[in-house]
């Protein structure tokens, strides 16, 4: 090969970009979090459940792991909160989301955004993130060449 690379299978990549304390889906439940919470400062476990499509129990077990690595303020039966931690960690995960789902939307997926959204944001690296939040910032720059890519994407599917 021309390049000096080195391989993984997918689990290799994954392992190794994910030397982290968070998982994805608790990374899932703190973005939600922060969604919930961003007007009132605090939401509630059956909020959180609801918005999750998960069962309260469940709910309840995440939050009180996210409490115990500092992401969270959460007595049982009471409000969930953000630690300055979870509410730094919470707003980056809203923020790569958006910005996928920007992207997605920009290149032209038009069925199945949120659920591709959500399998990519657990899986891609910053720099790459930082990459495609330029490039959906260069194409709210210039509507024009946004409606280049649009014709040419409609002059592909022409026979």
């Amino acid at each position: 090969m021309s390049e000096d690379r080195e391989f993984y299978t997918f689990r290799g990549y994954t392992i190794r970009q994910f030397e982290q304390e968070l998982t994805p889906s608790m990374e899932d439940y703190l973005e939600m979090i922060f969604r919930l919470s961003q007007d009132e400062g605090y939401t509630r476990i059956n909020e959180l459940a609801a918005a999750l499509n998960v069962q309260p129990s469940s709910a309840s077990k995440m939050v009180q792991k996210l409490t115990g690595a500092d992401y969270l303020k959460y007595e049982k039966y009471s409000i969930i909160k953000l630690t300055e931690k979870g509410r730094k960690v919470g707003s980056f995960l809203l923020q790569r989301h958006n910005t996928i789902e920007s992207f997605l939307q920009v290149i032209g997926v038009t069925r199945g955004i949120l659920e591709d959204t959500e399998k990519i944001e657990h899986n891609i690296s910053n720099h790459t993130l930082e990459c495609i939040a330029t490039l959906v910032d260069f194409f709210q720059q210039n509507p024009q060449v946004r409606e280049m890519l649009k014709k040419h994407r409609q002059n592909k599917k022409s026979p």
